[in-house]
This record gives structure tokens, sequence and C-alpha cells, in this order.
């Protein structure tokens, strides 16, 4: 993820516009979605990809050099895994014992158990791993690294590295479509990949324009869509055949995290402006933006609950910015200690 994953951004919100939808003379859903809870967690320091664990419904938050597990039916912390140096992404097998952390900071991947939050082994990675996914057909996880511009392919039965896949650029998040492929998007050259799991290869390399810099990426897999949120407040509705630009609704600005649920057929952009853009897939061609939901500036990374009822976004209050150094011309802002909290957003 980009920029603290989440932690600032002082831009103010993109103008919402509806889409095709309305223009056929569908009528969207009127959004569901109100911020319903907030949690003050505490805690010093940034923080980058989370994740709701599909058997125990606990949040996995990334934060610097540990990664804190949260009831979301209490909204309380109750355990901290520890030992790590520079968390990004969290994953889980389809076991529902094993989980998976990218720790950018030591180039591995720590594989820990889901019922006690203890690493049980660290795996060799890439330089810089980021983000990750589980892939259910191969039975892998598949570690993005920011740096060396490839992926890791671990086998979770062995946890032992099985491959490692060249990238055309930048990787920022995945999705596996539960078919044995998975995509990621390429932020610096805003294109996203189609990778086959079984072969390890790059089987296509799809330009988003106008969409730029992608970095959140949800899926709909029964409709065979992917939804990459991009600066310049547009969201690229991809097809995940062809690799043909579907749409462009319009986002917030400062986004970093997408997602989709597929029940309700809603995708989502949470925007560090301060907003979570709710779109409406009215069907696989045509989206409608049906509301900007104000939530909490800085609140840029997201997770949601398996069903789609809740979602989740993390942010914190913020001091002012350090004044620029040439070694440092664009100083983030610093965090107010104690202050991070985590938004829950239902309907």
């Amino acid at each position: 993820m980009k920029f603290f994953r989440g932690a600032a951004w002082f831009a103010v919100a993109g103008c919402v516009v509806a889409m095709s939808g309305a223009a056929r003379g569908q009528s969207a859903p009127a959004s569901p979605f109100h911020v319903v809870q907030e949690w003050k967690i505490g805690g010093d320091g940034g923080w980058d990809y989370m994740a709701v664990d599909p058997q125990s419904k606990l949040l996995y938050v990334t934060r610097g050099n540990h990664v804190i597990v949260i009831d979301t039916s209490a909204g309380k912390q109750v355990a901290d895994i520890t030992g790590l140096h520079g968390t990004h992404g969290v994953v889980f097998s389809s076991d529902g014992v094993h989980g998976y952390i990218t720790d950018g900071g030591a180039n591995q991947v720590a594989e820990f158990n889901r019922q006690t939050n203890t690493i049980e082994k660290t795996i060799p990675a890439g330089t810089g791993p980021d983000g990750a996914v589980f892939e259910p057909v191969t039975k892998t996880v598949w570690a993005f690294n920011g740096r060396s511009h490839d992926a890791t392919v671990i086998d979770t039965a062995t946890n032992t590295v099985v491959a490692t896949v060249a990238l055309p650029g930048k990787p920022e998040f995945p999705v596996a479509d539960g078919k044995g492929f998975v995509y990621d998007n390429i932020e610096d050259k805003s294109e996203i990949v189609s990778i086959d799991a079984r072969t390890h290869t790059v089987t296509a390399t799809w330009p988003v324009a106008p969409c730029e810099s992608p970095s959140g990426l949800a899926i709909d897999r029964a409709h065979h869509r992917l939804f990459a949120v991009c600066d310049g407040g547009k969201m690229a509705v991809v097809d995940a055949e062809s690799g043909k630009v579907i749409a462009t609704p319009a986002i917030g600005d400062g986004p970093d995290a997408a997602r989709f649920s597929p029940g309700d057929q809603f995708a989502f952009s949470s925007n560090g402006a301060g907003t979570l853009t709710v779109v409406h897939e009215d069907d696989p061609d045509h989206y409608t933006v049906v509301e900007d939901l104000p939530t909490k500036r800085g609140a840029r990374t997201m997770a949601m609950d398996p069903d789609g009822s809740h979602l989740f976004l993390v942010t914190a209050e913020f001091g002012p910015r350090p004044a620029a150094t040439p070694d440092n011309p664009r100083p983030r802002p610093t965090i107010v200690p104690g202050s991070f909290e985590v938004i829950v957003v239902g309907k």
C-alpha cells in the first residue's frame, strides 16, 4: 500500500458522480451503510493491511513490528503477534489453522497459528514482501514483493517456496478468483497482471487507463469483474477475462483499499480524504455511485466481514507535519500517541 497505509491524507474528497445505471433508467438501491461504532484501540505507530479471519471473525491489523488481533464482537484487542520487523499483509489458509504475515522488514513471510496467535515458522521471500493472497485451488500463499518486483509462492502444505514469479513493475493489492488465477495491480505501470497459479505464469498484462497508480483491488468472482482504486478519483472496473476497462466510477481522494460484497453487489473504496465510496453493480457492465460516506481523515485501509455486513477501517489523530528536509522533502505528519482507532461501518 501507499503512504503510511492509511495514516494521513489531506486532499478534499472528490465529487461523487452517478454512472451509467441511472442513464439507462435503472435505479440503484440507496446505500444502507453508515458508521455504527468507533473502537479506541490505542497503541503507537502506523499500520498497514488488515484482514478478518473467516473462521474466528477476529480482525488482524499489521502495525510495524507486530500484528494486533481484535475481537470484532467486543471491539477489544485480544492478542499481539510480536517478533516481527516490518509487517504489511495478513492472509489465512483454508485449513482454519494457519495464517501468514508478510514481514517486509525482514524479507520473509511468517506462518502463525490462528488458535494461539504465535509464529511457528518464517519463510524467505523476495525483497519487501507487501500484499499477499491465499489461492485456494493450489493451496498456496502469494507474497508480492514491492522492491524486487516479483511474487514468492509458498506451498501451505510444506511451508516452502515453490516458485518466484517475475512481475513487470511494483505490485500492490492481489486477489484470487477461486478458480486458479491471481490478479495484482502494478502500481507504477498502471496495469493489472493475470497469473495462472498452477503454472506460475503471467498470462496477461492489462492497462487500466484512465486509471492511474492503482492500489486497492477487489473482485466479483461470479461476474469476472475486478475493481481497482486509483489516484485521481477513479475506480477502474475491469473484465477479468478480457482485461477491458468496463467503467470508471468516481471515488474519493486518496484511496488505498477496495472490497466487494457479492451478496448485495456493492464495491467499496476507502479514501484517505475521509470518505468511503459505495458503488453498486447494477449489472456486470453498469455501475452507480450511491454514496460517499463520511468516515475520518486517514481511514484508507479496510477489511470486510466474509458476509459483507460490516467494514472495518482504521485511522488515528494527526499532529503537525515536520519541516521538509533535503532527504525528506515530503515528511508525513505525526501521529498523536494512543489515538489509533477502528471505524466500523455496517448496515
